[in-house]
């Protein structure tokens, strides 16, 4: 039985001729407004030149970051709002006052400050932590005549961090540990408020050195303390004034890369003061090396190339903490997950979460992305990269920015290509093109932000850490690197559980001996892995 031709609805069919028409006029209408006015499109030709032409002044800028400046400096992917107008002038070479009229810091524009003040009232919303400790102890001031210089991450949360610090009595100078990780008008606030920070998104290699310099070298300034993240403000002194160290009382370190160079300080024999090993503290590993990371690792791949995850097939070096919350959220959403690892434990986790645990060798050629996650160096390596598949994405999670070789990506028969911020195409001779997010740096701060709650995890630890080495009697801490106490890391989490209106079980008496435990704590053994 043959099916009648469909009809259109009754007045449906002239609706749309009509609307056909209109589209048709719309059409020619712009058309013939386009050929009509030559000099708009030679006006747009001109603008487009504008956006992609070269700074002529480079100053200090080194040529890793002179391939395409505008789209580096002039807009931030984390939401700073930067202004492109004074891209080209470097912040060495402004002369910035704030409103009390003090210069003791170095930002992109000063200017940006309410703008960070903004933003920092957004973090502190979600750390009422690290506002609640501020609260608790900034009667007492226990870092009263603490002067702290610190190198880490500045966004809003580490302003949180910072000013709960000189809310408990210390004076702080600070710069960035990474180069594209800084949020512009939160260091302006912070320059605003007095602390003297020296940090803005895009630095150079020498920029992010000679702000490290200013922050130590200072005239009738001395640090006592350090809070470090990577361990470049360490090695900075180490090398420059190991004089300083004669009245440091203690090093925080946070980072995986850091927490390694205070060990082999430590093997040699060279490590003159006490540090504190915040990374491999319960508070660090458990939260913000894997929760941090299991949201932010999609975050920054989305903004930066609008990947879509279903399907693809992903190759994580690493099965730490980092690695575990990449793989997390990437199978959630579909993707084929690799693990590399050399640790056979991590190996049979991954095994046990259902990866394939493979060498990288084996599976470059048919990956869509390779993340790194391991704090070691060469792990992606120049013959990785020139087996790698077309358009295939390459990124860093570990703090250091050795994991991917890039270095041997900057040599005569390849080109870069500046895409949007934080995103450049490296081409082979072929055509063959791989897609390197921050120039091989940390990725989800590099490329997007990070979330809130989990850093005051961190910033509480780092807080603790620091009242306890400066607050230390003579002879507690030898010239050593330490592990957080058990207890500390406990009143760190104990601190959070009202955001959730969690409450504890407290153990009676006859519980308490059983296990032969303190029935305020700590409850597990320094062994214990959680």
């Amino acid at each position: 039985m043959s099916m009648p031709d469909a009809m259109p609805l009754p007045g449906v069919g002239e609706e749309l001729k009509q609307a056909k028409e209109i589209e048709d006029a719309e059409k020619y209408s712009f058309m013939a407004t386009v050929t009509k006015a030559p000099k708009k499109q030679i006006q747009f030709a001109d603008d487009m030149q504008e956006f992609t032409k070269f700074p002529t002044k480079t100053g200090r800028r080194s040529l890793s970051r002179s391939i395409s400046q505008s789209s580096t400096d002039s807009y931030s992917s984390a939401a700073s709002y930067t202004d492109s107008s004074d891209d080209e002038v470097s912040p060495r070479e402004k002369q910035q006052t704030n409103s009390k009229g003090s210069s003791n810091f170095c930002v992109k524009n000063i200017k940006q400050a309410e703008f960070g003040r903004r933003e920092i009232e957004i973090a502190e919303q979600d750390m009422s932590a690290l506002i609640s400790l501020r609260k608790r102890a900034q009667g007492e001031k226990p870092l009263a005549g603490a002067k702290i210089v610190g190198c880490t991450h500045i966004t809003a949360q580490t302003a949180v961090l910072i000013e709960t610090l000189c809310a408990l009595g210390a004076q702080c100078r600070w710069s960035a540990c990474n180069i594209y990780s800084t949020q512009n008008e939160v260091a302006a606030a912070l320059a605003e408020a007095g602390v003297a920070v020296f940090a803005w998104k895009g630095e150079s290699e020498d920029d992010f050195w000679w702000c490290i310099d200013r922050c130590v070298n200072m005239d009738g300034w001395q640090a006592n303390m350090i809070l470090d993240d990577g361990g470049d403000l360490t090695h900075w002194v180490y090398k420059k004034y190991p004089n300083v160290f004669k009245k440091i009382r203690g090093i925080v370190e946070e980072s995986v890369t850091g927490v390694h160079r205070l060990y082999q300080l430590s093997k040699a024999g060279k490590l003159c003061v006490p540090a504190m090993n915040v990374n491999d503290s319960v508070t660090k590993q458990k939260f913000d090396n894997l929760y941090c990371c299991r949201e932010s690792i999609l975050d920054g791949l989305k903004r930066t190339t609008d990947v879509m995850f279903g399907g693809k097939q992903v190759v994580v070096c690493g099965y730490g903490e980092v690695g575990k919350g990449c793989c997390a959220a990437l199978k959630a959403l579909g993707a084929i997950v690799y693990i590399t690892e050399i640790d056979p434990i991590c190996a049979l986790q991954a095994c046990m979460d259902g990866f394939r645990v493979v060498k990288l060798n084996e599976v470059i050629r048919q990956v869509d992305v390779v993340i790194t996650c391991t704090g070691n160096k060469n792990v992606v390596t120049r013959e990785h990269l020139d087996r790698m598949k077309n358009s295939c994405i390459v990124c860093n999670m570990g703090h250091s920015n050795t994991e991917i070789d890039v270095t041997s990506l900057r040599t005569p028969e390849l080109t870069w290509e500046r895409v949007r911020s934080q995103v450049d195409h490296v081409i082979w001779p072929d055509g063959k093109r791989v897609v390197l997010l921050a120039e091989g740096r940390l990725l989800n701060l590099s490329c997007s932000t990070v979330p809130t709650f989990v850093l005051s995890i961190t910033a509480t630890t780092q807080a603790l850490a620091l009242i306890e080495l400066y607050n230390a009697p003579d002879g507690r801490y030898k010239q050593d690197v330490y592990l957080l106490p058990k207890k500390m890391d406990e009143y760190v989490a104990s601190l959070h559980l009202p955001s959730f209106d969690a409450h504890l079980t407290e153990l009676t008496d006859d519980q308490a001996k059983y296990l032969g435990l303190n029935k305020n704590g700590p409850f597990k053994p320094n062994y214990y892995r959680y």
